[in-house]
């Protein structure tokens, strides 16, 4: 076989090709599915709040006691609104009467809820 009779084929960068992913499709739908699509997007980004069993507020009671008694920087995992929230500061008290705990971190005094913690970490 003879390479002169045979010309380079040219190969089709798809790295080139821009879509523009929904937007071509919004045209076509009705506002009420282009708003139930958002809705849904937001949904999918939601965290499921953990299901803690005793032996998990067990800990984390324990770990609250020896940052109270230590007054060491902490940080605790909250879980508001379907997202996860990270606090850190030192723990100054815990008001079982309103179910919230005193943190002070470098800026003010912040009081958070008992039902929404999650997880506490003492970062010393």
């Amino acid at each position: 076989m003879n390479n002169e009779f045979y010309e380079p084929v040219e190969v089709f960068d798809i790295s080139k090709l821009k879509d523009r992913g929904n937007k071509k499709w919004v045209a076509m739908m009705l506002t009420e599915h282009v708003s139930l699509l958002r809705q849904y997007g937001e949904e999918i980004k939601r965290e499921p709040k953990p299901d803690l069993d005793e032996w998990d507020y067990d800990a984390i009671q324990h770990t609250l006691d020896m940052a109270i008694k230590t007054k060491v920087d902490t940080k605790v995992k909250l879980w508001r609104d379907g997202a996860f929230i990270y606090k850190r500061g030192i723990i100054e008290s815990v008001d079982l009467r309103r179910r919230v705990i005193e943190l002070e971190d470098p800026f003010s005094l912040l009081n958070l809820k008992l039902d929404e913690i999650v997880d506490v970490t003492i970062m010393d």
